[in-house]
């Protein structure tokens, strides 16, 4: 991308810790803060429906339990997502990809969609969220851009929607993991933000791509991040950093 359009501070999964994450009440405290992008964590049901849930498993983030992918939408559709954080969000809902795209494109908001896979599913579900992206953001001036830890759920979102912007999320510099974004046509690298030092932000600046960095809660970190000349921070305290 010749033209860099995300701006640099990035919400996490709506609105960091401050309500129930991938929740369309996170997204909506996010914003009320200042915050114009967000990061959510995208997957599928058992009937391909794509819907936001950071975790394989339900037990953490709602009343229900198991493997969230096996489920079908209707009964995902169901579990309340929210009194697990607190009594004031009892009874929010489990949104879809779709849900979350209205109001994003509503109120001119952009959108990461991390693509988070239930195990064994890493190539349906990078295939499901590039096409449902593709069809939600037509006509956008800003498409979302596709993130995730996967390689084989970018390869996917690569071949069905090669138009959208991908980026790799690493955690460790596995070896391999440059040459992978290059080969994933990827426009930026997500890393943790420990990972980055002045020869590694060369490296994938140097080769056209962006930096950006999860998850960063913290003063002296977000200042080292921005002496390096990074081009992102994915945060949960959105009442502390000021997106502006």
């Amino acid at each position: 991308m010749k033209h860099w359009p995300y701006p640099r501070w990035i919400a996490h999964r709506g609105a960091g810790k401050l309500a129930p994450e991938n929740t369309l009440a996170a997204f909506r405290l996010g914003a009320s803060y200042g915050y114009r992008m967000f990061e959510c964590d995208a997957k599928i049901s058992a009937d391909g429906v794509v819907f936001l849930m950071h975790d394989a498993t339900l037990d953490r983030t709602t009343n229900g339990q198991g493997i969230g992918g096996n489920l079908p939408w209707h009964a995902l559709s169901q579990l309340d997502a929210g009194t697990w954080h607190s009594r004031t969000y009892a009874g929010e809902a489990l949104p879809t990809l779709e849900g979350l795209a209205q109001f994003c494109l509503a109120n001119g908001h952009l959108l990461n969609i991390e693509i988070k896979p239930t195990p064994g599913t890493e190539a349906a579900t990078g295939e499901a969220v590039a096409r449902l992206a593709k069809r939600l953001w037509a006509g956008a001036d800003v498409p979302p851009l596709l993130t995730s830890f996967k390689p084989d759920a970018l390869a996917a979102a690569q071949q069905a929607v090669p138009e959208l912007p991908r980026g790799l999320l690493i955690d460790t510099l596995w070896t391999g993991w440059f040459e992978k974004a290059l080969d994933l046509g990827c426009v930026a690298v997500v890393a943790n933000y420990a990972l980055w030092d002045v020869a590694t932000v060369a490296r994938v600046q140097g080769a056209g791509m962006r930096c950006l960095s999860y998850t960063v809660n913290d003063d002296w970190a977000a200042q080292h991040l921005l002496e390096l000349g990074t081009d992102g921070i994915i945060t949960d305290r959105v009442d502390v950093f000021s997106p502006v």
